[in-house]
């Protein structure tokens, strides 16, 4: 099952798998992002802002990616020039 989120009023259903949906409520409460998880029910996550969006994102493509595209996704994070190395050159 590909992990989406889908539209309601109050919260987000989160569809991922069954045996991952634990983890993700872990890590969703350790960033405190409003979620939801009980016995044979989706995970609902309050997602009322940009940064919690991109942190639900995030835990999705950690459990959903290959580990060797990760790893190639964050090589190239350390190739990006940042404004600090600029500065210092």
């Amino acid at each position: 099952m590909d992990p989406s989120i889908s539209e309601s009023e109050a919260s987000q259903v989160i569809e991922i798998k069954w045996g991952d949906r634990w983890q993700v409520y872990r890590r969703l409460q350790e960033l405190e992002i409003p979620c939801h998880c009980k016995t044979d029910q989706p995970l609902k996550a309050e997602i009322d802002n940009v940064t919690a969006l991109i942190q639900i994102w995030s835990i999705l493509r950690q459990l959903t990616l290959p580990r060797q595209e990760l790893i190639s996704w964050l090589d190239d994070c350390w190739r990006l020039p940042s404004k600090r190395r600029k500065e210092r050159l």
